[in-house]
C-alpha cells in the first residue's frame, strides 16, 4: 500500500511539472513571421519561428492569427499585397501553407465559426482614402474559397463570431458602431451607434486617429463576445473606455473607464474577467466581469500592448505588446489569481496577434 501511495504522489510530482498543454502563437507585422511560445509555469520560451509572406523585397505584414476549433490549422491574416490581402491557411502539423485566399484591402482581425467552416476577415483598409465602405471578407475555410465581400462600414477592424456560432459582431471604427451579420445569410441584421463617429476628412494611423475625431467618439477597435453569449464588450480607442451591450436588444448597459487608448478586449474563457489593451498607456486594464468595474490597471514591460491570450484553466493572461523601432515587442504573462505581471519574453519585429493552440 506504502509503495503504491508514494508511486501516486510521484506521478502527481511529475503532472506538476509538466508544461501546460497548450501553445501560444503570435505574428510579428514588421518580420513577417510567426512565433511559437509555451508556458512552463513560470517562464516562456520560444519553440520555433514560422515565415509567412511572399514578397521578399517587401514587408507583408501579418497582423492577426487565431487557430481552427479543431486544432489542425492556424490562419492568419496578410495585410499588403499586390495590392490586396490574403488569409492564409497553415496546418499545425509541420506549420505548411496549405492554401491562401484573397481578401480585401489590409485585412486585421480573423473569426472563424465553431464548426470551422467560416472565416469572417475585417478589411481595415487603413491607408485609403476616407470615408467608404469597407467589406468583410468571408471564406469558405475547407477549400479557402472566397464566398463574398460584404459591404460593412467605414474601417471594420473587429470582428468576432459568437460562441453559437449564430451571430457576428463588427466593430467599425471610423463610421463608430458595431454590426451583427446572421451567418446563415451573411447579411448584416442590425446596427449599433457606439459613439457620434468621425468627421472627414481624417488622416488614420494604426490603432489611433490624427485629427477630425468629434468629442464623442467612441472608435471602437474591437469587440468581443461574453462566454454565454449574452453580452458584447466594446474597447473604445477615442473614448478610453470599455462598452458594456446586452447582446439581445444592442442596449448600452454600461461604460467602464479603462487606461487611455482602449484597443483590444478579450473576456475569460470562464467569464470571470475582462481584459482591456490600453495601447497609448503601457498597461492593461483587468476588469471584474460581475461587478463590471477596473480592479487592476497592470503596466506592461512595453509601451504598446495589443492582443490578449488566456491559459485553458483561466490561471494566465498573455498580452503581446508591439515594437518601438529597433526596441523589441515582447509577451507578458498576467497572474489572474494575484492580478500580477509574472514574466515576458522578448518577440521581435512588431508582434500584434496572439492566439492560444491546446496540443493534442
Amino acid at each position: 500500500m506504502r509503495s503504491v501511495l508514494l508511486l501516486a504522489a510521484a506521478a502527481a510530482a511529475i503532472a506538476a511539472q509538466a508544461p501546460p498543454g497548450y501553445r501560444l502563437y503570435v505574428v510579428s507585422e514588421s518580420g513577417d513571421i510567426v512565433t511559437q511560445l509555451t508556458w512552463d509555469g513560470s517562464a516562456l520560451h520560444q519553440v520555433k519561428t514560422v515565415p509567412v509572406g511572399i514578397m521578399p523585397a517587401d514587408i507583408d505584414g501579418p497582423h492577426n492569427v487565431t487557430v481552427s476549433p479543431d486544432g489542425r490549422f492556424y490562419y492568419v491574416s496578410v495585410a499588403h499585397g499586390t495590392p490586396y490581402g490574403y488569409l492564409w491557411k497553415m496546418a499545425v502539423d509541420g506549420d505548411t501553407l496549405l492554401a491562401r485566399a484573397q481578401v480585401e484591402m489590409f485585412p486585421t482581425t480573423i473569426s472563424v465559426t465553431p464548426d470551422g467552416e467560416l472565416a469572417f476577415v475585417a478589411n481595415s483598409d487603413f491607408y485609403g482614402d476616407h470615408p467608404r465602405t469597407n467589406v468583410v471578407s468571408i471564406v469558405y475555410t475547407p477549400t479557402m474559397t472566397l464566398l463574398t465581400n460584404l459591404a460593412a462600414c467605414d474601417m471594420p477592424h473587429g470582428v468576432k463570431v459568437n460562441h453559437a456560432g449564430t451571430r457576428v459582431y463588427v466593430s467599425c471604427m471610423n463610421s463608430d458602431e458595431i454590426l451583427e451579420v446572421d451567418r446563415q445569410t451573411l447579411a448584416i441584421t442590425r446596427r449599433h451607434r457606439t459613439g457620434v463617429g468621425v468627421m472627414p476628412p481624417m488622416p488614420m494611423t494604426h490603432g489611433g486617429a490624427q485629427g477630425g475625431v468629434m468629442h464623442d467618439a467612441c472608435m471602437p477597435t474591437f469587440v468581443s463576445v461574453s462566454p454565454d453569449d449574452k453580452t458584447l464588450y466594446v474597447a473604445c480607442n477615442h473614448a478610453d473606455q470599455l462598452q458594456v451591450i446586452d447582446a439581445g436588444t444592442l442596449d448600452l448597459l454600461k461604460t467602464i473607464p479603462t487606461g487611455h487608448g482602449a484597443y483590444n478586449v478579450e473576456p475569460s474563457p470562464d467569464g470571470k474577467w475582462i481584459i482591456v489593451t490600453n495601447k497609448k498607456d503601457q498597461s492593461v486594464s483587468l476588469i471584474d466581469a460581475g461587478t463590471r468595474e477596473e480592479v487592476a490597471r497592470i503596466p506592461t514591460t512595453k509601451p504598446f500592448p495589443h492582443g490578449v491570450a488566456y491559459s485553458p484553466d483561466n490561471r494566465f493572461a498573455f498580452v503581446s505588446q508591439e515594437s518601438k523601432g529597433v526596441d523589441p515587442g515582447a509577451v507578458d504573462v498576467i497572474d489572474l489569481s494575484t492580478h500580477r505581471h509574472v514574466a515576458t519574453i522578448p518577440v521581435p519585429l512588431q508582434p500584434t496577434g496572439i492566439t492560444m493552440l491546446r496540443l493534442r
